[in-house]
């Protein structure tokens, strides 16, 4: 019974979390250390840190991640599986809603013109998120090469299957400097292969029955799980990934990229993890099935972009003690957070791109991106004013 008491109370906190934390994974962190270890002392904060850090060197959303090890270092599987659910779902839920608003607006053909700030606000937080990445991970020579390498390779090759590449291209290339790692004293490295065989299983079999049916479920649910299985570094390095398959790739462009941004910039007003937005573009996928489609579409995009993190997570988990010691793991995470950058650097010019090069897009776009540089004035409030100014131009100008 007590441990019952405990998981409940460990859920709500989660849930207060997740209807109250904004601002992306450095940021959740620091709500993280105050409600779960300051608050409850479920764990120390060296616990929290090394957790944080050994899901930064994995695929997927680092802060889902980080929740779900704490789960599962709680009480198991099970309460991992329910700290998930209870993390993801209201953001979840806002944003398929915001995609089924947006679907019914253009239905009835209702002017978006109140958005016009919007889009240009996007592109402004993607270039602080690249601008606060490369701040904080790329340090030396071999990365400042690799990021601009990464960035000049995605601009030029857009495509989704040349972001992986390069980013496994360069943890290998970072790998290769592990003699400058300090030297730890190894252990006999036993691992339980079952959740990755879990996940290798699901991307495999989803992979086939996508190809073999061509239903769009199924598809959408294998584009979410193969991009959540390769992504390092967190809502912002997923974005270009899914501007390019989504928007650009030729045999899909489910979304116009009016919608793409304007989706991204709700996304990055909403509490908990950005990867939510992959409902929303999931929802919109599938918008000519109706409402029952809309939400299909957004809760197979959802558990697509989420479940492989935490198949990945419980598989190196079990042995990650014995793992880190290996000095070219953590090298290589210079090269895949470098690449990262560079990835998100060059999202930012692809996602102006679609935009009129006008003297207010390009002004919005800076002054979101200083407002976020130079204020604390929260992510939901930027967003908020930009919609009013949009308002207020539209009836200005209709009057």
């Amino acid at each position: 019974m007590i441990g019952r008491v405990r998981y409940y109370i460990f859920l709500r906190d989660i849930l207060m979390l997740a209807v109250t934390t904004f601002g992306g994974p450095q940021a959740h962190l620091a709500h993280f250390q105050k409600v779960l270890v300051d608050k409850r002392k479920y764990l120390t904060e060296d616990d929290l840190m090394e957790i944080n850090s050994l899901c930064q060197i994995l695929p997927g959303p680092t802060s889902t991640q980080t929740l779900t090890a704490i789960g599962f270092k709680i009480g198991g599987p099970t309460l991992a599986y329910l700290t998930l659910l209870v993390w993801i779902l209201p953001a979840v839920i806002l944003m398929t809603l915001a995609a089924m608003l947006m679907s019914s607006i253009e239905e009835k053909n209702w002017s978006l013109e109140f958005t016009r700030f919007i889009q240009p606000m996007a592109v402004g937080f993607v270039s602080y998120g690249a601008f606060v990445i490369i701040q904080k991970t790329v340090r030396t020579k071999t990365g400042i090469v690799l990021m601009v390498t990464a960035a000049i390779l995605s601009y030029l090759i857009q495509t989704p299957y040349v972001f992986p590449v390069i980013l496994l291209c360069s943890g290998l290339l970072t790998a290769l400097k592990y003699k400058n790692q300090p030297k730890e004293e190894k252990v006999k490295i036993v691992v339980p292969w079952a959740n990755f065989l879990l996940w290798a299983g699901v991307l495999i079999f989803a992979a086939a029955l996508g190809g073999i049916t061509r239903a769009l479920p199924v598809r959408l649910f294998e584009n979410f799980y193969r991009n959540g299985s390769l992504i390092f570094g967190g809502g912002q390095v997923l974005t270009p990934l899914l501007y390019t398959e989504f928007v650009q790739y030729a045999p899909k462009q489910y979304l116009t990229s009016g919608e793409f941004l304007s989706g991204y910039a709700i996304a990055q007003s909403l509490p908990g993890p950005v990867f939510s937005f992959s409902s929303y573009i999931g929802a919109l996928s599938m918008r000519e099935y109706g409402t029952g489609g809309e939400i299909l579409g957004a809760l197979v995009s959802a558990f697509g972009i989420f479940l492989p993190g935490t198949f990945l997570i419980f598989f190196v988990i079990r042995f990650w003690e014995s793992l880190k010691r290996y000095r070219a793991v953590r090298a290589s995470l210079e090269g895949i957070t470098a690449a990262s950058a560079g990835l998100v650097a060059a999202s930012a010019v692809i996602l102006f791109q679609p935009l009129e090069n006008t003297i207010i897009n390009f002004s919005v776009t800076i002054a979101t991106f200083l407002l976020l540089l130079f204020t604390k004035i929260p992510s939901p409030l930027i967003i908020l004013g930009g919609l009013l100014l949009g308002f207020v131009v539209r009836w200005a100008t209709e009057r």
